[in-house]
């Protein structure tokens, strides 16, 4: 019986590169041609020649964030861009494809190999690791325990280009209560205390507050964009684009409405809440000191199933942000995420992830086209990737959301795009589903997984670090996840390095000491941080990612 599906696959195997060369090319002629080759490759390698070092004190700093976008999704979306423009794909560029500046960022956290979105938002935004589903606190911290977030807090680059005179924004396609946006303003040891109404009642006597709360409190935000209404509201507060659901309704046990107290905090500036692309539309970035726009009661929509005439696109939000914020003579700091890519990749749908990916890098050209590049340090990367897989052999054009035309030893065909987990197992019997059938190309089609999940899990292996501007020459080779605020601040002269200013090169003396208390290494020997390390990874099975 193995003996015939060898034959059979073998079979397909000839049936198929035989059709290849028979069939109509689906790329252009004149890749057949060397010359073609040697000539891009001479143009490309004149340009890398001609580069110059810019070393330029970077006065803005736009930081990019592709949440779960490994270099599969990457790879994959920029196919995906080229074919929704009616190109092969593969010989596609997109605008992350223009960075001169290339490096890889290792993402593991303290205590786990594969890290999620607090661990890592807290490493290349505050510029040390830390643990698993915390956010804004060292590794000091554990996982839910509000006893140990106190005096273990660390800042983030944000906070230090506010105190430079900078502004700063943070713009999200998930709420803005979420993991990465949170990183670059809270600091608790649960990702998951989005409102009060989220956390146990030990965190709150303990002193612990919810991360909505220090939306408010910790730094002054100059734009702030996302969704997230939910956690802003007193419990039961009606939500104005979806009053008939209770789902929508205001979360919060203590009665307050932080929209309405950052209203009042802002009397005497010029501050706009919106909730609706209209309002939002209405706002103009020349007269605004203040923005905080919630389109949804929690995350965003997908791209792809937004409604234009009530939520912006992520380019629409990234320009307005830019244009009010630019107005600060002293510069900028401005955080974008694409933090749909993730979720979509955890509910195995390889179609959302990569039209989430191909509208960032949309914003990504805005951003460049709105800023100067002798002055603006841009960064785009990933906190971390997701267990997406390329693989067969498709044809040169064959969309990336279709099949191989080589099946599989089981004679059955496979897509392109699969995933090492996730809710898309459908082992039957021992068999898998037959799929020739099947539209893949479709938005709400679920990718084969070889394990089952409910939500596919993060993968650990590196990430893509891209940069143009100032300094952008420091993103380069491969390197801890948390050097990259390091990186960043010294490029723009925030935080506590402000040696490129001065003209400065040499290393500060810094002189550490690590000491066996609860702040130092002996804190990860003996039982009780056992013990600790166990709860970690139990609560890790239930977290959403």
């Amino acid at each position: 019986m193995e003996l015939t599906r060898v034959v059979i696959s073998a079979l397909f195997l000839l049936v198929a590169f035989g059709l290849s060369s028979a069939k109509e090319l689906r790329f252009p002629k004149k890749h057949e041609n060397p010359e073609f080759w040697r000539s891009q490759a001479r143009k490309t390698l004149q340009s890398v020649l001609d580069r110059k070092l810019n070393t330029n004190v970077a006065k803005n700093i736009l930081f990019f964030l592709g949440d779960g976008m490994g270099i599969t999704t990457y790879t994959a979306s920029r196919i995906l861009k080229g074919q929704l423009e009616n190109q092969t794909g593969e010989e596609t560029v997109m605008t992350m494809d223009t960075f001169p500046n290339v490096g890889l960022a290792k993402t593991y956290s303290v205590d786990f190999q594969i890290p999620d979105s607090a661990a890592t938002a807290t490493a290349y935004l505050c510029g040390v690791k830390t643990n698993l589903n915390t956010i804004g606190v060292s590794a000091a911290a554990r996982n839910g325990v509000c006893k140990t977030q106190k005096g273990n807090e660390v800042t983030s680059i944000l906070k230090w280009a506010k105190d430079a005179g900078k502004s700063v924004g943070i713009v999200t396609t998930t709420r803005v209560q979420h993991a990465t946006p949170a990183a670059s303003y809270a600091h608790s040891a649960s990702r998951k205390w989005y409102s009060d109404a989220d956390m146990p009642d030990a965190a709150k006597t303990d002193g612990c507050t919810d991360i909505a709360s220090q939306l408010l409190k910790n730094t002054d935000i100059d734009v702030i964009i996302g969704g997230g209404r939910k956690y802003m509201t007193p419990k039961g507060t009606k939500d104005p684009e979806y009053p008939r659901d209770y789902s929508s309704r205001g979360k919060r046990k203590d009665g307050r409405n932080l929209i309405d107290e950052w209203q009042s905090m802002k009397i005497g500036k010029v501050a706009h809440y919106v909730w609706n692309k209209t309002d939002f539309n209405a706002v103009d970035p020349e007269t605004t000191d203040y923005l905080m726009a919630l389109f949804e009661p929690g995350d965003l929509h997908f791209e792809t199933e937004r409604d234009p005439n009530m939520d912006p696109s992520i380019v629409e939000t990234t320009e307005k942000a830019i244009r009010i914020l630019q107005k600060n003579p002293k510069g900028f700091f401005l955080l974008v995420e694409g933090g749909r890519i993730d979720q979509a990749h955890h509910s195995g749908r390889a179609y959302m992830a990569l039209h989430e990916t191909v509208a960032f890098d949309y914003a990504i050209a805005k951003g460049l086209e709105l800023t100067k590049e002798h002055e603006t340090l841009t960064i785009v990367m990933a906190d971390h990737s997701h267990s997406v897989t390329f693989n067969g052999y498709p044809f040169r054009g064959q969309s990336i959301l279709g099949k191989s035309p080589l099946w599989a030893t089981d004679v059955l065909p496979y897509t392109t795009l699969m995933y090492g987990n996730g809710p898309g197992h459908k082992i039957t019997n021992g068999k898998r589903p037959d799929i020739r059938d099947v539209n893949t190309k479709n938005k709400d089609y679920v990718q084969l997984a070889a394990v089952p999940m409910q939500s596919a899990t993060h993968s650990g292996e590196d990430v893509a670090v891209l940069a143009r501007g100032p300094m952008a020459h420091l993103f380069q080779g491969v390197q801890e996840q948390n050097y990259i605020a390091h990186a960043m601040a010294y490029a723009a002269c925030v935080g506590a390095d402000i040696r490129h200013c001065q003209g400065q090169t040499e290393a500060h003396a810094v002189h550490t000491i690590f000491t066996n208390d609860k702040n130092g290494a002996g804190a990860a020997c003996g039982l009780p941080a056992l013990l600790s390390s166990l709860l970690s990874a139990l609560l890790a099975l239930v977290v959403l990612m």
